[in-house]
């Protein structure tokens, strides 16, 4: 049993004894879906995006979840909002910069995010990861072009670079600050089949990293819970719709010590 099992074990006791207040800002897609993960953790999720009150949310939450989904200008410019306030009272702040290297307008977002507030984690996939390097990258709509593999060559560099911990999600998870990198497996198949899988992680990293200040650790012990617990419906499900709903129970059942016992992260190569 590795250090990071016991300290994912310990991350979820500490979300159902606290239920930390996750705010998010996050996209029509998968609004619904994010706010029911963050619940069935133990979390308790606030989906607030008006101008007028950004501010206050982010004073009152734990966290700050900051998701680029379904973008307008005027989203962008509340989450920069929310962003400087959460960055001036020191609550951690994860990005996930979906689709960013589709378009210029994502693509921007995501560096103008990351260059006015003190974000602490990204999570994205591959190709979202590898346009924050400018690599001249570009995404299939939302989806990667890239593999975890290809964006770990240049993922230590970049960590440091941006002064973050990079959260890199695929068949095999990547998790690095440039000094530390975990690899945690994980998950089934049938999360590419469903929208919102990728955004559910950044929400249930924003609820880890609420009770865990490391965002290396926070990032992976919630890689690994959303893995176990993709496993587990995996194993229920008839396809792509039971599976969904079968990950929020597994998200909701799985007690500390399974997790404890179920979740695989190793340390992997520095990048």
């Amino acid at each position: 049993m590795s250090n990071l099992a016991r300290k994912a074990a310990e991350n979820l006791s500490a979300i159902r004894r606290t239920r930390p207040l996750v705010h998010s800002i996050t996209n029509f897609v998968v609004m619904n879906y994010s706010a029911n993960a963050l619940l069935a953790c133990g979390a308790s999720p606030v989906m607030a995006h008006a101008d007028n009150e950004v501010e206050d949310m982010a004073a009152m939450a734990s966290a700050l979840v900051l998701n680029i989904g379904t973008l307008t200008d005027v989203w962008v410019a509340s989450m920069l909002k929310a962003g400087r306030k959460a960055t001036e009272l020191g609550k951690p702040i994860v990005l996930d910069p979906v689709g960013s290297g589709a378009t210029p307008l994502r693509t921007r977002a995501a560096k103008s995010i990351l260059g006015q507030t003190r974000v602490s984690v990204v999570r994205g996939n591959a190709s979202e990861i590898l346009s924050l390097a400018g690599q001249g990258t570009q995404t299939k709509g939302v989806d990667a072009m890239h593999s975890v593999a290809d964006a770990a060559k240049v993922a230590g560099a970049l960590a440091r670079e941006l002064g973050v911990t990079l959260a890199i999600t695929g068949p095999t998870d990547l998790v690095t600050d440039g000094f530390r990198t975990f690899l945690v497996e994980g998950g089934h198949e049938l999360m590419s089949c469903v929208t919102g899988m990728g955004c559910s992680a950044s929400a249930l990293v924003g609820a880890f990293h609420a009770v865990d200040p490391d965002p290396v650790t926070a990032a992976a012990t919630a890689l690994a819970f959303l893995g176990v617990a993709g496993e587990l419906a995996g194993k229920k499900a008839s396809g792509p719709g039971t599976f969904q709903i079968h990950v929020l129970d597994e998200l909701h059942n799985l007690s500390p010590e399974d997790l404890c016992q179920r979740c695989r992260v190793r340390e992997g190569a520095h990048a």
